[in-house]
């Protein structure tokens, strides 16, 4: 069964850390409804006004933080003694679990600095966990394209060409899928995904249909349960695909913490 659309959010602007301007797609309210997801902000500012202050010193737990840059250098710290330098096309995949202060600041004065980062809850019985960091670089993200299409396959696994294609992550409980996709202009992007799972469609080049909806960039689609997501180019366009099994479990979120009680 086709997926349809069961709702277009558009980013809103925001701020965090030491006042980074951000669009944030969701997070902070409702957070069942997109489970096992429960935040996506972009920063795309090439004003170093925008993002030098970073985001200083400050704690996680509960869930796992996904930093994934398009453009530009961060620096990541933390207390355990971890060190990162993301640059252009990198991953960050952070494990917060029973807890861990961080720092993510910017390596660069001037130019383009652009990206996501992913919020993904933890099952209970994994919350007090151990904290765990894990740099990706892009050399190490598996990419499988044609004329038409381009996939970085950061998390998951995806059927190509009859080939079992792994991400950089794999062996997750919430199994995510995340998907950097390149689509020329009237090119289909069809996946088969597990009926249950959440599937959320982020647009942010170009545009899009979806379900015969037109979807701008900078909006996000929440799909409807089913076993296969299509999406069209209506001109050339630049997406991310997520999606994960729910927890189905109580949430309990305040700030950087997001437990099961509060």
């Amino acid at each position: 069964m086709e997926r349809r659309i069961k709702h277009i959010f558009k980013g809103q602007p925001a701020s965090d850390g030491a006042g980074v301007k951000l669009t944030r797609l969701f997070g902070g309210s409702s957070l069942e409804a997109l489970d096992p997801f429960l935040m996506l902000d972009e920063f795309n500012s090439d004003k170093a006004d925008d993002y030098i202050a970073g985001f200083p010193s400050h704690p996680h737990r509960g869930f796992e933080t996904v930093t994934y840059m398009l453009e530009g250098n961060m620096l990541h710290q933390d207390h355990l003694g971890n060190e990162g330098l993301l640059r252009s096309g990198d991953v960050q995949w952070m494990t917060a679990a029973r807890g861990i202060i961080h720092s993510e600041m910017p390596q660069q004065v001037d130019g383009l600095m652009r990206g996501f980062q992913l919020w993904i809850n933890l099952p209970a019985a994994e919350k007090m966990k151990s904290p765990n960091y894990k740099d990706i670089s892009a050399k190490n993200i598996p990419i499988v394209e044609n004329e038409q299409i381009q996939i970085k396959v950061i998390a998951g696994e995806i059927n190509w060409s009859n080939q079992l294609v792994k991400g950089a992550v794999h062996g997750i409980s919430t199994e995510p899928l995340y998907l950097d996709v390149r689509l020329k202009a009237e090119q289909t992007f069809s996946l088969p995904t597990p009926s249950d799972h959440a599937v959320l469609v982020y647009v942010f080049d170009g545009q899009v249909e979806i379900d015969n909806i037109a979807v701008q960039s900078q909006h996000m689609v929440q799909m409807q349960l089913g076993d296969l997501l299509k999406v069209k180019a209506k001109n050339n366009a630049a997406f991310l695909v997520l999606a994960g099994k729910p927890l189905k479990e109580p949430i309990a979120h305040w700030g950087p913490f997001v437990m099961n009680t509060r």
